[in-house]
């Protein structure tokens, strides 16, 4: 792995008058590594991640970003506009419900090939012929491509919104419960897909998940928190195969007796 943090974590935190979304949470996240957050619901994962990637502002503590001129910068203190363009070309974002991520009145091609044309690229048929082999990497045919989301199961809108957000080459993906609400079958060939596309893109990644098979399959590295706290943290299989904490044993146990 290269030498220097993509993401430099430090103190963070979240709160809402006396109650605690996430609390004193630092790590530093590494190019081409993948890290989970888990927890049970309501235990402030999905706080943290919205933090992290600028869509809440934290309370206190800071995130630092390497970007690709070599500086690391404050995300706190960027623009706007400096926001949303680092949000359609360097990061991408993939929500648990697929609606949620894509334009659900224009074409598979178009949500595609849309956040091309954020970046500037104005040659229809280059653009085209590009969200025609995103398309293709997902597992969707290019006779799809004219087609509207809404037209899609599930497995296919979610394929869809991985192809809008890996078309600009990012460097860095959140995953909000990518896999939540899909049949075991259609979860383990998405699971499969972003495993490959992961690993074929270098990219790095930070996935939420209560799963914590989806964990195993898919990061490097887990931490799990409760109540907004980080209680453990460590590479992913020895968390799971020599968890510390009773609370991440009682997790780990949970999924062992079903």
């Amino acid at each position: 792995m290269n030498s220097t943090p993509l993401l430099k974590v430090q103190k963070l935190s979240k709160t809402y008058g006396q109650r605690i979304g996430c609390k004193d949470v630092s790590f530093e996240l590494w190019p081409g590594e993948v890290l989970a957050i888990v927890g049970e619901s309501g235990s402030g994962k999905t706080t943290l991640l919205n933090c992290l990637s600028t869509r809440l502002d934290a309370t206190s503590g800071t995130v630092e970003y390497h970007m690709r001129d070599g500086a690391y910068r404050d995300l706190a203190r960027l623009s706007e506009a400096e926001r949303r363009f680092l949000m359609r070309t360097d990061w991408g974002f993939v929500h648990q419900n697929p609606a949620d991520g894509l334009r659900m009145t224009v074409s598979a091609g178009a949500n595609v090939g849309e956040r091309l044309m954020a970046v500037g690229h104005r040659h229809y048929g280059r653009i085209r012929d590009a969200a025609t082999d995103w398309l293709s990497r997902v597992e969707i045919g290019a006779d799809r491509i004219d087609d509207q989301p809404r037209a899609f199961s599930g497995g296919m809108r979610q394929r869809l919104q991985i192809a809008r957000n890996l078309i600009t080459g990012p460097r860095l993906v959140f995953m909000d419960e990518p896999t939540g609400g899909l049949d075991v079958s259609v979860q383990a060939r998405l699971l499969d897909l972003i495993r490959g596309l992961v690993h074929d893109l270098g990219l790095s990644a930070i996935i939420v998940t209560h799963d914590l098979a989806v964990a195993r399959l898919l990061s490097h590295r887990m931490m799990v928190m409760k109540d907004g706290h980080v209680i453990e943290q460590g590479l992913t299989d020895r968390v799971l195969d020599d968890p510390r904490q009773p609370y991440t044993q009682l997790l780990v146990s949970s999924i062992l007796q079903v």
